[in-house]
This record gives C-alpha cells, structure tokens and sequence, in this order.
C-alpha cells in the first residue's frame, strides 16, 4: 500500500513539474517594473492587442467560467478557419458592474491576421502602453481574495499619493489544473505617473 501511495505521490509531483514548466513557457503580456514598493510594484505594459468578452454579470466567482469558456472556444478553433491560436497569461479580468474577460493576442498576429471569431459576443481591441500598480497574491483566485487583495493596494497606493482610475483587474496566471505555485494579482491603472 505504501508504494502505491508513494507512486502516486511521484507521478502527481512529476506532473505538477511539467504542468509548472508549460506555464513559464507560455507568451505573456510583457512589463517593465519601474518602483518596487513593499507589498506593490509600479509597472509599464507594453502595448498589446486583446480579445475580449463582456459579460453580463458582475464578480470573479460568476462571470470566470463563461468568459473562459467563450474565449477558450474562440482559440481552440471555434472561429472561421478553425485555426488554434496559442494561449497567452495572464488571463485578464475587469471587474465592476459588469465583468470583461480579456486574452492577449499572440504577437504573431494583427488585426489583418485574426480568424474572425464564430461568437460575435468577442471583440478584439487594441491596448496603447499603460501603467499600472500591481498586487500578487498566491492559491486559488475567488472574490474573497481579489477584494480583499484589491482593498491592500487601493490603501497602500493612497498611503504613497498615488493616484489611479479606480477601475481594478485581475489577472490570472495559471491554468485550472496547475495546482501549485498558483499566481494572481490585482492591478489598476495610475494616472498622472
């Protein structure tokens, strides 16, 4: 019985390991940290393009599933040519009112080079360079943590007078089945920085 639990433990570990090395290798929306405070960082993104779904509800625990669910359909080929396009990371939320969940296009493409996409609820949209104040939290993403993460940054970007638009995001870094070193973060755009 021993070596059998051992095995498992083994094999589920040797998984994780391969699992966590796909993740690193995958594109992500590149930034340059400009100020490294205590629990944030100042960041500058490149300018990216995105596509994108609005969702009629509002939260992370309501909207993630049926936004992944849409734009996962259109990159595994559910668009015109049925072409498969790579993921990228993070996976981007908007949260407020109503949600909006964002994946960054590859840069192999453009406008011109997309696959129109079969839903017409997605939405491609270009993102100029921006600025943006960035909190990083570990484990399993829910609204618990995302307010609770978002409350720590409002107050520490407050603490050092600096000012933001108000409108934060999150960002997730893993796919759903890597279960270890799992990485999130809250953001909002600065203004005047």
């Amino acid at each position: 019985m021993k070596i059998i639990i051992i095995s498992i433990m083994a094999i589920m570990a040797l998984a994780q390991f391969f699992i966590s090395k796909s993740t690193n290798q995958t594109e992500q929306h590149q930034y340059q940290v400009l100020k490294k405070y205590e629990n944030f960082e100042i960041r500058k993104y490149e300018a990216a393009l995105f596509s994108s779904v609005k969702l009629g509800t509002k939260g992370y625990n309501e909207s993630s599933s049926e936004g992944f669910r849409i734009l996962a359909g259109y990159i595994f080929g559910d668009n015109e040519t049925k072409e498969k396009i790579s993921m990228t990371s993070p996976v981007t939320m908007e949260l407020g009112d109503t949600s909006k969940m964002m994946f960054m296009v590859p840069k192999s493409y453009n406008l011109a080079s997309l696959p129109q996409p079969k839903n017409n609820k997605i939405v491609f949209e270009k993102q100029e360079e921006k600025i943006f104040a960035a909190i990083r939290f570990d484990g399993w993403a829910n609204d618990k943590k995302i307010a609770q993460y978002q409350s720590i940054l409002k107050e520490a970007l407050a603490k050092e007078k600096i000012e933001h638009n108000n409108k934060f995001a999150f960002l997730g870094y893993n796919p759903p089945y890597d279960l270890v070193n799992r990485r999130n973060e809250v953001i909002v755009e600065l203004i005047n920085y």
